[in-house]
């Protein structure tokens, strides 16, 4: 497991001489928000444009999971299915939990992996937990304080990697944060 950590000031000015906020991303090994993007009330089949899911290959309808099957808000699951491998992106737009709840709140778990990674003005990270089986990987982009928005890629069999999935699953949440940008 990799541990997240490292130093930072949230007081030194940046460049344009403003300060920083120091609520920026829950963990000081995450680069700091940018903006705030809220996924209140937002539908999660509407984060891929056509474009988008013609670049994912996806040939299903997206469909709005039911309640009783969400983790911890509004689902959406995209099919990638015509061929072989097989598999489904998953958009989750959580508006009741921080990123800093993965990293040290009520979605901690210590045997899950965290990482870092790159969505272009959000803390974002890789997130999984250890398998023997099909691997699975998601990744979370805390969007704004107190929301998340959670992209996971899920295979039918194991035909990927972690590594693959969890590239997978990032390239579909900048995609997602790139479409609710152009919501505000």
């Amino acid at each position: 497991m990799i541990t997240l950590g490292g130093c930072t000031s949230t007081n030194d000015p940046a460049p344009d001489g403003s300060v920083p906020s120091p609520r920026g991303s829950g963990d000081p090994g995450l680069p700091p928000r940018a903006r705030e993007v809220s996924v209140r009330g937002v539908d999660p089949c509407s984060l891929l444009t056509t474009e988008q899911l013609n670049r994912l290959k996806e040939n299903g309808i997206p469909r709005l999971l039911p309640e009783d099957t969400r983790r911890d808000g509004p689902t959406c699951a995209f099919d990638v299915d015509a061929t072989t491998p097989s598999y489904t992106y998953y958009l989750e737009v959580i508006a009741t939990a921080d990123l800093r709840d993965w990293t040290e709140g009520g979605h901690f778990k210590a045997s899950a992996t965290r990482e870092p990674v790159n969505v272009p003005g959000f803390p974002a990270l890789i997130h999984y937990a250890p398998s023997r089986g099909v691997p699975d990987c998601e990744t979370l982009v805390g969007v704004a304080e107190g929301q998340t928005l959670r992209a996971e890629t899920a295979p039918d069999g194991n035909t990927f990697t972690r590594q693959q999935l969890c590239d997978m699953s990032t390239t579909v949440a900048k995609m997602a944060v790139e479409t609710l940008e152009t919501f505000r």
